[in-house]
């Protein structure tokens, strides 16, 4: 990074690429009103992920700092110190553009301050809820998967749905027309937000399952005969392989719902869309690279080549404004993927604020804490 002194947005353009690639080429698709609250938004989304991955905090820390981190975004305790404290806890598992983002948590915070106050409480709903849903999921991780489907969609609501709709106010916010179509974004939001991580859960299964994690429900598998516990790369067989594409199917399905949420914006609103494109093209192409390759044992083998996405890029560039070729180039894109009967499921029942403990009664509560609250029905 550059050692001269930088505006706090300048900062944020700067270290977008050095935390996150695939940000780094989309974001600046969007119109400059909505590039940096968009840029802001994804950073804070960083910094809390990079607290719960830091493999020496104890979950009772990691809940903690969670915790005080949701004061910081809603401007209730000092970013300055709180990174202060935090920083020293890192350990070299932690890269140092994660370290760096998390030391300038203050600067990123600036930013958000200017902005409206649309803006400002999406923002802050959006850290709400992944912090504490996020929080409950990692802690229990395993290589025994999710118990169920249901489990599956919760999660994939916490670290990416919010997104979806955090994007929808955003969006919304940006452009009376865009708002015109709320109700209809909002709806789609959790399944544009699912369609594309478990494109990632899938395509990164073995690497997630080396870090003593699995994604994938124990309740799908256990139909195919599979036992997610004892799954190695070099065992998985035609029965994993089974399940594996019942999971494209629900997550093409998604792509689906992801598609007609980016053709509910304007047309003339290209930046938006191509934001919106690129990644649900390049999801299509992930999960046919999937399907065709059922005994990959790496993220590398079935990740798209750089001509593919150059080419997704031309193709969306090309369509951007044309909503009929548009379904034109999904249906190239997803040919012969498996797709899911009937509708999937777009939200969680009982999702919550996302609000932390704030009564002293309940912070006293939390002092034995060993692994969050529970929530939604569930008890990992």
């Amino acid at each position: 990074m550059s050692e001269l002194p930088v505006s706090d947005e300048a900062y944020q353009d700067e270290i977008l690429p050095h935390v996150s690639r695939t940000f780094a080429l989309t974001i600046p698709q969007l119109p400059a009103a909505l590039r940096t609250a968009v840029t802001s938004a994804y950073l804070l989304c960083r910094i809390a992920d990079t607290i719960e991955d830091e493999p020496a905090l104890a979950a009772e820390d990691t809940y903690r700092f969670l915790r005080r981190f949701t004061r910081v975004v809603q401007g209730k305790e000092d970013a300055g110190q709180f990174a202060r404290e935090v920083l020293p806890r890192l350990t070299e598992r932690t890269l140092p553009a994660e370290r760096d983002l998390l030391a300038n948590t203050a600067r990123v915070m600036r930013v958000v301050e200017r902005f409206e106050p649309r803006q400002r409480a999406a923002i802050r709903r959006c850290i709400e809820v992944m912090s504490h849903g996020m929080h409950q999921f990692q802690r229990t991780a395993s290589v025994r998967g999710l118990a169920r489907s249901s489990d599956l969609d919760a999660y994939c609501y916490y670290v990416a749905g919010i997104v979806g709709e955090t994007l929808t106010e955003l969006f919304c916010g940006y452009s009376r027309q865009i708002e015109r179509h709320h109700a209809e974004l909002y709806a789609l939001a959790p399944s544009f937000g699912q369609g594309l991580q478990m494109t990632n859960i899938l395509k990164d299964v073995w690497e997630d399952r080396a870090r003593g994690a699995c994604w994938l429900p124990q309740e799908l598998f256990t139909r195919h005969g599979v036992d997610l516990a004892a799954l190695s790369a070099e065992s998985s067989d035609a029965r994993f392989q089974a399940g594996m594409l019942e999971l494209i199917g629900v997550a093409h399905r998604h792509l689906r719902n992801a598609l007609a949420f980016t053709l509910l914006i304007p047309g003339e609103e290209v930046g938006i869309r191509r934001f919106c494109l690129w990644a649900i093209g390049l999801a299509a192409l992930t999960l046919r690279k999937i399907q065709d390759n059922p005994g990959f044992t790496s993220g590398r083998q079935v990740k798209v080549s750089r001509s593919a996405v150059a080419m997704t890029q031309t193709l969306t560039n090309l369509s951007v404004r044309n909503d009929g070729m548009l379904r034109r180039l999904f249906e190239r894109a997803a040919r012969g993927l498996p797709l899911a009967a009937g509708e999937v499921p777009l939200r969680p029942a009982g999702v919550p604020s996302g609000a932390f403990a704030e009564t002293e009664e309940e912070e006293e509560n939390t002092a034995a804490y060993t692994g969050g609250v529970q929530w939604g029905g569930r008890s990992p």
